[in-house]
């Protein structure tokens, strides 16, 4: 019995016809690349857990950015490692703070060309470990995060950022009230035209080790940050109410970290949403495709593709990924 060609299998034919009829496309310019810079170093450090991924100086750092800019890649987003950390953080707003230094440098170098984005949040910064700040002795159970002391330091961040250059500031913490205390900081400095990209649906996943490495962070007493971000058995509801709330506050952008593993959240926020719709393809989901590729199980780059396109597919407008460089080499 012979079974005419289906019309979808038709269109599968040959490699130019399935580029013509693809629903999506993935481009450089979707993605942000997430870059770590260090202060005391004189040579980039790799990270093992990250592998072709390190700690820059700020030398390296420009010339990263600027080979990253060459590319066609239009954001990056800085993540600080300060030589000191104390309990609340304060390195993070120094105007002389590392993330802010090199805010400078690129600012001169490829303010023009790229976006700017700085992370803010304390957790990098911190003796502790936690992205704010605690009522009591880190690691006694009895102690947790002190919202609203908190929000009083995220406001000294993202004025310090603004000033140092970052044309986005992205708030991480997942502290209550977090987007419209920068907003209001931001405003009263006079930094209107900076715009916030909140973490609004951030969950408390198994995924984030390896930037923790990268950030030489670890929880005091072995705690977690489980009262603060969400619960990855809590579905769109929850996620959609977060949303909701950052974007009454002032929030320009939202955001779903981690990615793959919530391409359901990603979908949900993207059909209740009329502002751009930010995913993080986290340190863990980048650092498996790197470890099974080097086994030999898979192939590196027709999983990355897959990996970003299904993130895109599920409506995010913009990644930031660690896959950035690749693809936009892989794209020239």
């Amino acid at each position: 019995m012979s079974f005419p060609i289906s019309r979808p299998r038709r269109l599968r034919s040959s490699a130019a016809l399935r580029d013509l009829v693809a629903d999506t496309r993935l481009d450089v310019r979707d993605l942000v690349a997430p870059l770590f810079v260090r202060e005391g170093i004189d040579a980039p450090q790799p990270i093992a857990s990250l592998p072709g991924v390190v700690q820059h100086t700020r030398a390296s750092l420009r010339q990263e950015v600027r080979a990253l800019a060459d590319l066609g890649v239009r954001a990056v987003i800085l993540f600080g490692v300060p030589s000191i950390k104390d309990s609340i953080g304060s390195e993070a707003y120094n105007p002389e703070g590392i993330v802010q230094l090199s805010l400078r440098d690129l600012a001169e170098d490829v303010g023009d060309r790229m976006v700017l984005m700085a992370d803010l949040c304390v957790d990098e910064y911190t003796e502790h470990g936690h992205c704010g700040v605690l009522d009591g002795p880190a690691g006694d159970p009895r102690t947790s995060v002190d919202n609203d002391a908190t929000l009083d330091v995220y406001a000294r961040i993202a004025v310090a950022q603004a000033d140092a250059g970052a044309q986005v500031v992205a708030p991480s913490g997942m502290m209550d009230g977090q987007v419209g205390a920068i907003r209001a900081a931001l405003d009263a400095a006079g930094h209107r035209q900076v715009a916030i990209l909140a973490y609004s649906a951030k969950y408390a996943s198994g995924l984030y080790g390896p930037f923790r490495d990268a950030v030489d962070c670890a929880i005091a007493g072995g705690g977690d940050r489980k009262a603060y971000q969400q619960d990855w058995r809590r579905g769109e509801r929850e996620a959609l109410l977060e949303v909701r709330a950052d974007l009454a506050e002032g929030a320009d952008m939202v955001m779903v970290k981690p990615a793959l593993a919530y391409l359901d959240i990603i979908r949900a926020v993207k059909a209740e949403v009329d502002v751009p719709l930010a995913a993080y393809h986290v340190s863990g989901e980048y650092s498996m495709i790197k470890a099974a590729a080097a086994n030999g199980w898979i192939d590196h780059d027709a999983v990355a593709t897959e990996h970003l396109t299904a993130i895109k597919r599920a409506g995010a407008d913009v990644i930031l990924t660690y896959l950035t460089r690749w693809f936009a080499e892989a794209q020239q």
